[in-house]
């Protein structure tokens, strides 16, 4: 929080319109600090580094598909506080009908937090869709429950010095798609650091290097795909824009990758960043369609 709050006092100082949204952002990355130190202590989840290994190798995420028994208990309580801290953040009415639908048990928890982890975006709209929800919040609300759930597996599986995990740490490292190896999210920016360029991911916190710099989203190395510094005096903060599929993502100059969960603090320092590339056309697309 330390650090947040260090990065939250220059956003304000550069952008005070976006002082409603760092409110937010400090009670959601309060709330995800605490049910990451909760899941450290009382969660002991297993994989199979082999299994694990043999997916990457064939271009599937570590944790896609994976029955992985999740902590119902320590989720449960978080995705309705998550509901309200939303609620009271500016969701309102929308964040409301969410924790209410989950309290009378017309939607389960537990499949909203399985679909999350398995980046089942399709599922969760369609339930939205049925349940007369908000599509995007129904995904947000997921994304911060799970989220901690998803970075503490795939830490133990790529971060953590266990000879145990060793095969999936290698397999990990020869990872080459723009999604993400553990869970298949698109990056949330890419990380330029002491000139080597990482990719991030906001939701579970890994970060990994492709072995060529092209677009993420359709491996475009050509002309279509360019950089470019929307504003010329702040050339550190760039937009990689793909004329073949349309989409952008933003790549930024740092002393160091940001952390799990503080890559969202730099997206929200960046939010021109998305304003400038929406104004030209382009977009984030939808989740990765990956083999299984």
């Amino acid at each position: 929080m330390e650090t947040a709050e260090r990065r939250w006092s220059e956003i304000l100082a550069e952008r005070p319109d976006l002082a409603p949204a760092v409110d937010l952002q400090r009670a959601l990355v309060q709330r995800i600090l605490t049910l990451a130190r909760t899941l450290d202590e009382e969660w002991r989840p297993t994989l199979s580094a082999r299994h694990v290994a043999a997916k990457l190798t064939r271009g599937v995420p570590a944790l896609r598909d994976e029955d992985v028994p999740l902590p119902l208990e320590i989720l449960t309580p978080a995705l309705l506080s998550f509901c309200e801290d939303l609620e009271a953040g500016g969701a309102g009415d929308a964040a409301r009908h969410v924790r209410e639908t989950l309290d009378a048990g017309r939607l389960q928890p537990a499949s909203l937090l399985r679909a999350s982890l398995a980046r089942n975006q399709r599922g969760v709209r369609l339930t939205a869709a049925e349940l007369d929800l908000s599509a995007d919040l129904l995904w947000l609300i997921g994304e911060l429950a799970v989220g901690p759930a998803a970075h503490a597996l795939q830490t133990r599986l790529f971060a953590a010095a266990d000879p145990g995990t060793a095969a999936a740490r290698e397999a990990g490292a020869r990872w080459d798609e723009g999604c993400c190896p553990a869970c298949g999210s698109w990056p949330a920016l890419a990380a330029i650091v002491g000139g080597e360029r990482s990719l991030v991911c906001s939701f579970c916190g890994a970060a990994w290097r492709p072995a060529a710099y092209r677009c993420v989203y359709c491996r475009e190395e050509g002309e279509p795909f360019r950089t470019a510094a929307p504003d010329l005096e702040r050339i550190g903060r760039r937009l990689e824009l793909c004329g073949a599929c349309g989409g952008y993502l933003k790549s930024l100059d740092l002393t160091a990758a940001p952390v799990f969960p503080l890559a969202s603090l730099e997206d929200l320092a960046t939010s021109d960043l998305d304003v400038a590339a929406m104004q030209q056309g382009y977009a984030r697309p939808p989740m990765a369609d990956l083999p299984r």
